[in-house]
């Protein structure tokens, strides 16, 4: 297979998906130019369970992607997620040495803000920077150049369970492949959804997959805080397996089918046909029943995404409301009962448009993938630009060397 040097792959573990975007870094932008998509039993509410279920289903995802792209995956960018997942705001303060703030400052103000009590069992994932103060002046994004004489940074830290990550890293590292970076799924769905104005406006990404709800605030164009929620898709199907006494694969299949969150938008006649257990006919049932079970775990998965909004203290300033994505929020109905029960705006959110084969990711459930590219993206343009910048400086050496030489 093909090597090529700018290749961005990213992989999104999920509870019920597995899947792998490889993408080109090119002078005209990013290309998507292979995906690979595969089912996961490995995981539970973010969590590997079993290890080789995990790993099969990994390798088969990359072997997707690397026959569609016709390049061999070396490293990739993963998301993680779970319950395990804690995020915690922090504050540093620091001297400023010469009075005027430089770089090395800044370091130092977002150490000190790093340097809190983790117990042994846990790592830091993200030190995402929020705003600086120098002496009084708050609300500052970039502080270097700035003079005073003390600097505060207020950042907000994202951890993750050591073995939750581990086992996570050792599936990864058994398919082959080195790992460029572990990003906070939620962070990176947010790269591929949101628009600048909405982080500055403040507003909330709800992304709601099979196992778990990842749910990140931001506001004034920085993470205030994230959560995730125990509960996702997996629970309306069971609900719906429960309620119509009908098996789990084909509770899933209606819920994609016939599934609507909202009462008030399904026809009071409508009936569907529901498959029974142990070889009993097919019945008809009414397909508000099915509207009301989806209703009540719905609203519930809402209604606990709430409750982490107003831990984070920021209820009341998200002017861009809710912003739903993730496999389950395509679902009919969703957003109005969104509105109607968190009482915001809300909108259903698909990644944002990359070149090559953009049709076969617009979807909520390639979300995080694409943010996965998007993160990584960032890392090769700066080492791309580094690299010239390097060339640049041995070539001018050389030239120099030359002429000492001659003259």
């Amino acid at each position: 297979m093909a090597k090529k040097t700018n290749l961005i792959a990213g992989l999104d573990i999920g509870t019920t998906k597995t899947s792998v975007l490889v993408c080109e870094v090119t002078d005209n932008g990013i290309d998507i130019i292979g995906i690979g998509t595969t089912p996961s039993d490995g995981l539970r509410k973010g969590v590997v369970v079993n290890i080789e279920n995990t790993v099969d289903s990994i390798k088969g995802a990359v072997d997707e992607a690397e026959h569609m792209s016709g390049c061999a995956i070396r490293s990739v960018y993963v998301g993680v997620s779970g319950g395990h997942i804690r995020g915690q705001n922090s504050l540093g303060i620091v001297g400023i040495k010469g009075g005027e703030v430089d770089r090395e400052d800044v370091q130092r103000a977002v150490e000190a803000a790093k340097a809190v009590s983790i117990p042994t069992d846990r790592e830091i994932l993200h030190v995402l920077p929020q705003s600086f103060m120098v002496d009084d002046q708050d609300g500052i994004k970039d502080p270097v150049g700035m003079t005073g004489v003390r600097l505060e940074s207020k950042v907000h830290i994202v951890t993750g369970s050591v073995t939750s990550i581990q086992n996570i890293i050792k599936s990864v590292n058994r398919v082959g492949l080195e790992i460029n970076e572990i990003v906070l799924e939620h962070i990176a769905a947010g790269e591929a959804v949101l628009s600048q104005d909405e982080k500055d406006l403040g507003v909330v990404l709800l992304d709601i997959g099979g196992g778990t709800t990842n749910m990140v605030v931001y506001y004034e164009g920085t993470v205030r805080a994230t959560a995730v929620v125990p509960v996702g898709g997996n629970y309306i199907t069971s609900d719906i397996s429960t309620g119509l006494r009908t098996p789990v694969a084909e509770a899933e299949r209606i819920k994609i089918q016939h599934g609507c969150a909202y009462g008030p938008l399904i026809p009071r006649e409508e009936t569907i046909e529901v498959p029974s257990v142990g070889g009993r006919e097919p019945r008809e049932v009414s397909r508000q029943i099915l509207g009301r079970i989806i209703e009540a775990r719905m609203e519930e998965i809402l209604n606990l995404a709430y409750k982490e909004i107003s831990k984070s203290g920021y209820e009341d300033l998200l002017a861009a409301g809710i912003v739903l994505t993730g496999g389950t929020s395509m679902m009919a109905g969703i957003t109005e009962l969104a509105e109607q029960t968190l009482n915001m705006p809300v909108r259903r959110a698909f990644p944002q448009k990359l070149g090559g084969l953009n049709e076969k990711i617009n979807h909520p459930m390639h979300a995080t993938g694409v943010g996965l590219v998007l993160y990584g993206s960032q890392n090769v343009s700066k080492k791309m630009r580094s690299g010239s910048g390097n060339a640049l400086t041995r070539t001018y050496k050389r030239l120099k060397n030359w002429c000492l030489e001659f003259f």
